[in-house]
């Protein structure tokens, strides 16, 4: 009967090969060991040229070890990009819940591993397979249909709308929710609203110049276009420096009819230029009530003149009551929360302009809703009157 071949584990080859080196005899090593010398330098060949790569195991490649150690850094670093992607697309679902992840993690199991997308997602794998294999009742379906449109509108409006400016959207769109349902599902998903900053006072009414009285009385309604003006400026930090807003509000329908943006505080630069584009886009009206707070810009003669010539009233908020001109204020709050205080860096002149223009012209004039015209946007409110 041919005797059988002795198989060698991976350890007790690299051992015998260092005590080879130990005892420096391959002889007297293979003769403690019952091994031939000749396989016993064949290892220590091998061990010479692969070291740590020289016994892989039965069936395997033999490597260097350099390169196993480049090759398992690659293989952890792939693994790790490959989580990472799914965490950046599955992340942004979180907030609509758990039906939401499964669904994207059915709508990805030919891309992805599903174990690894409920690991990273933190979904239980189990539940995943047992959500998949019992349908949703119409209840759940209802639920994840209103998280998702919550969802939508709520960075659509880049975090600034709070339930019930989100409750009126989704209502104008068709989505039958109440006010009492957008808190409970926000609350539910973790969304929040982004809290308004204070900000800096700019206005100068230690002059000499006249002061004229507060004929508004804070009235900040009215029936048609054109027959009150509300204006003020305010700062914005760019990098180095600041620049000053001007706006011009028709309390009619609160649209910006006049605004500019400047690097000085003078009465040419600031509400001159404001003024002309006001003009230009909406027709005046005799005995137009101008309002704005008591700052050099607006009661030096250069403006006051003007105003005269257009037959038009002006009236001024009583001295450190910013309340008599709440509403520009609140443009101005508006304005720093949802654009200004969002940018991760301080912009460049030419940034912060485009920036300004984008968000007047295509955003606060055209889409967005303001709770003083019944939560409609302008265009929907001047459409009905």
């Amino acid at each position: 009967m041919p005797a059988t071949q002795r198989r060698y584990t991976i350890e007790f080859k690299k051992n015998a090969v260092l005590l080879s080196y130990e005892r420096k005899s391959v002889l007297n090593t293979a003769v403690k060991l019952d091994i031939t010398p000749k396989l016993l330098s064949k290892w220590r060949t091998i061990y010479r040229e692969y070291k740590e790569g020289s016994f892989p195991g039965r069936g395997k490649k033999r490597f260097f070890y350099e390169d196993s150690t480049i090759f398992d850094l690659e293989k952890k670093l792939a693994a790790s990009q490959l989580r990472l992607t799914i965490l950046k697309e599955g992340v942004k679902l979180k907030p609509q819940g758990k039906q939401a992840l499964y669904n994207f993690i059915y709508q990805n199991k030919e891309k992805y591993p599903i174990g690894i997308m409920c690991d990273v997602l933190g979904v239980s794998a189990s539940m995943y397979n047992l959500r998949m294999q019992q349908p949703l009742s119409k209840r759940e379906i209802q639920v994840s249909l209103f998280k998702n449109a919550v969802t939508s509108v709520f960075y659509e409006f880049k975090q600034h709308c709070g339930c019930v400016l989100i409750a009126r959207e989704l209502c104008k769109r068709g989505v039958q929710i109440s006010e009492d349902q957008v808190t409970f599902f926000m609350k539910q998903m973790g969304l929040k609203r982004k809290v308004k900053k204070k900000y800096k006072v700019t206005t100068d009414s230690r002059h000499t110049l006249y002061i004229s009285p507060n004929i508004l009385d804070r009235h900040f309604t009215t029936d048609k276009p054109s027959k009150v003006w509300v204006s003020d400026i305010t700062y914005l930090q760019i990098e180095r420096r600041f620049l000053y807003l001007t706006v011009i509000i028709d309390l009619y329908d609160r649209k910006i009819v006049g605004w500019n943006l400047s690097s000085e505080l003078s009465t040419g630069t600031t509400i001159l230029p404001a003024w002309n584009m006001a003009v230009s886009n909406r027709k005046l009206e005799d005995n137009l009530v101008f309002h704005s707070d008591r700052g050099t810009q607006y009661a030096n003669k250069l403006f006051t003149n003007i105003l005269k010539k257009y037959n038009c009233v002006q009236s001024m908020s009583r001295k450190g009551n910013s309340i008599d001109n709440a509403v520009s204020e609140s443009f101005f709050n508006s304005l720093k929360r949802e654009l200004v205080y969002t940018q991760k860096k301080l912009l460049s002149p030419k940034e912060m302009r485009a920036e300004i223009f984008n968000y007047i012209e295509n955003w606060y004039n055209t889409e967005r809703r303001h709770s003083a015209l019944n939560y409609k946007n302008i265009k929907e409110f001047n459409a009905e009157n």
